[in-house]
């Protein structure tokens, strides 16, 4: 099993940054991908960015590439994204999550999840 905790939430007014990080702990070692997903009230869980643990490879969706980064210690087992040039629509909660299997943008296919965390962008 492995866990997941993410911290760095929080209320940020529009343009400005924030940075999620996601804490990994247990079975860390069979972890091939991870990444984040959102999901806004009312709506489903989306795809946001994701890459392979042990690659250099990076996936973005297309409403955040340009102003998001994912990126990883591995040796601290954390994942980060950096949100810059935030938007009212990227008030969500925000999920990391993990596969030991599966590299790719389905939310069914992702078997750890972390509790979330709320991102809230005021305008």
């Amino acid at each position: 099993q492995v866990q997941l905790v993410e911290s760095g939430g929080g209320l940020v007014q529009a343009g400005g940054s924030l940075r999620l990080s996601c804490a990994a702990s247990g079975r860390t070692f069979s972890i091939y991908t991870m990444g984040w997903f959102r999901q806004a009230p009312g709506k489903e869980r989306d795809f946001v960015a994701r890459l392979r643990w042990n690659g250099s490879s990076t996936y973005y969706a297309d409403s955040v590439k340009g102003r998001f980064t994912i990126s990883r210690d591995n040796a601290k087992n954390t994942l980060y994204l950096q949100m810059n040039s935030l938007k009212p629509e990227d008030t969500a909660v925000y999920y990391c999550t993990a596969s030991d299997t599966y590299s790719g943008s389905n939310a069914a296919y992702y078997n750890y999840w972390g509790q979330g965390t709320q991102v809230t962008v005021s305008s």
